[in-house]
């Protein structure tokens, strides 16, 4: 059966057995495991993760794919086959647990997956394909060019490692960006945050034009007294300023 890539559903299928060799060992699979791959597609890296002796449930939302898994899958009890949108899908619901994810993440909804992904309690880490260009996002700190609002979101969730840059001819078809894979592991930030959505909508402000100091852009927010009072400069702008510092400035009173 031949399945023609759909654009929709963000398809380019990995077939480099050397890149999909070096996945299997990053994600270093074991009989224990409860495995959830998202995006299976044509079971490139499904059959090799089963050879460890995991449980594996895979999540796909094309119907015609899922057939094709389906067949391909018919004697391996050790598989389950979700046929259904990620977004919608009670991870938190699947057992056993705990999970550990990996997929190659639709690039049209890798960033809301991502924060559903950390804010399941039963994920235990995430090895996940992404724009290589989000990556460097996920994994700069301050002071980086590439280090924004979704840099500290994810940063106060999960430490991120980067594992493997991936070109576009190890897809089928080559997709016109670079990928890279990163793995993501679910943990506290080491510092309170008192009220996460008066965190998230600092953060938020802060980046809305990152060309603005920190006294212009939290105007309505923070006043310029409290961001001295946290050891800051009104006049430093969002990309120097950490997570932690952020967490300092959603603890400010109102401006």
């Amino acid at each position: 059966m031949t399945h023609r890539a759909r654009k929709r559903f963000g398809q380019n299928f990995l077939h480099d057995p050397g890149v999909i060799q070096r996945i299997v060992q990053a994600v270093a699979p074991r009989p224990q495991d409860h495995i959830v791959e998202i995006g299976p597609g044509q079971a490139a890296i499904t059959r090799p993760l089963l050879a460890s002796g995991c449980r594996l449930t895979a999540i796909e939302i094309d119907r015609d794919l899922a057939a094709l898994l389906r067949s391909k899958m018919a004697d391996e009890a050790r598989f389950r086959l979700i046929e259904q949108d990620v977004l919608t899908v009670d991870l938190d619901a699947l057992e056993p647990a705990p999970l550990r994810i990996v997929g190659n993440l639709p690039y049209n909804i890798s960033t809301p997956l991502m924060f559903q992904l950390l804010a399941c309690a039963q994920v235990q880490d995430a090895h996940v394909m992404l724009q290589r260009e989000v990556v460097d996002r996920l994994t700069a700190g301050p002071g980086d060019a590439a280090y924004g609002r979704l840099s500290v979101m994810v940063a106060v969730r999960a430490s991120v490692h980067r594992l493997i840059d991936v070109g576009p001819g190890a897809f089928k078809p080559a997709p016109k960006v670079r990928s890279a894979v990163a793995r993501l592991t679910p943990r506290p930030p080491g510092f309170d945050i008192a009220d996460p959505d008066r965190f998230a909508a600092v953060v938020q402000a802060a980046f809305s034009a990152r060309r603005k100091t920190l006294g212009n852009a939290l105007r309505n927010l923070v006043s310029r007294d409290a961001i001295e009072a946290c050891g800051l400069s009104p006049t430093v702008r969002a990309g120097e300023v950490s997570p932690a510092q952020f967490a300092a400035l959603a603890a400010c009173p109102a401006a």
